[in-house]
This record gives C-alpha cells, sequence and structure tokens, in this order.
C-alpha cells in the first residue's frame, strides 16, 4: 500500500441482539452503540442491514488514519470494545485501503 495521503478502514459489523425481545429494546442498545463508537472511538457509523428485525442488525464503520499502524491499533480498539459489549453476538469484517488505492 501507498503512504500518501491517508489510509481508511471499513467495518462491517455484524451484531446479534440475543437478549433483544422487541424492536425498542433492540433500538435503545444500537442506539448507544453507534453513540460510543462515533464519540468515544471515532467512527463514523450508519445501519446499512436488518433494521426491521428484533435481534440483528448490520453497521459499517469507517476509520481514517495517516498511517496503516495507527489505523490498525485504531480498528483493533472498535472491534475490541464491541467484542467485550457482546461477546457472542459480533462479527466484524475489516477492509483496509490508501487513499491512493481508492483514487485507483
Amino acid at each position: 500500500m501507498a503512504d500518501n495521503g491517508g489510509f481508511v478502514a471499513v467495518l462491517v459489523i455484524d451484531l446479534h441482539f440475543a437478549e433483544a425481545g422487541s424492536l425498542k429494546h433492540k433500538r435503545k442498545e444500537l442506539s448507544s452503540i453507534k453513540t460510543i463508537l462515533h464519540g468515544r472511538l471515532g467512527a463514523a457509523v450508519a445501519e446499512i442491514d436488518h433494521q426491521d428485525l428484533w435481534q440483528r442488525a448490520t453497521l459499517t464503520a469507517a476509520l481514517t488514519g495517516a498511517s496503516p499502524g495507527a489505523l490498525t491499533h485504531a480498528a483493533d480498539r472498535v472491534e475490541r470494545w464491541l467484542q467485550g459489549r457482546i461477546p457472542d453476538g459480533v462479527s466484524v469484517e475489516r477492509i483496509v485501503a490508501s487513499v491512493e488505492e481508492l483514487r485507483g
């Protein structure tokens, strides 16, 4: 990867809320997760799928960094936090690219 212009990581986050008994319960939990991902962990976050299901959600989170190492550290931190919050209900796919690659 080139190191000109920075790097971006996109995390595709699949969540399972085993305890959610209603859409309202899931929404409350999801709102809290999105707030922390954005406010404390610095990710831009969007819900992209399963809005109408009680126990599932899919989010994308985007992170940027000046170096691959800094970006990896930030993405690892997000994944560790999610694993701690929902130990048996999260999977994360990570896609990393340089800005130069994206300009392609």
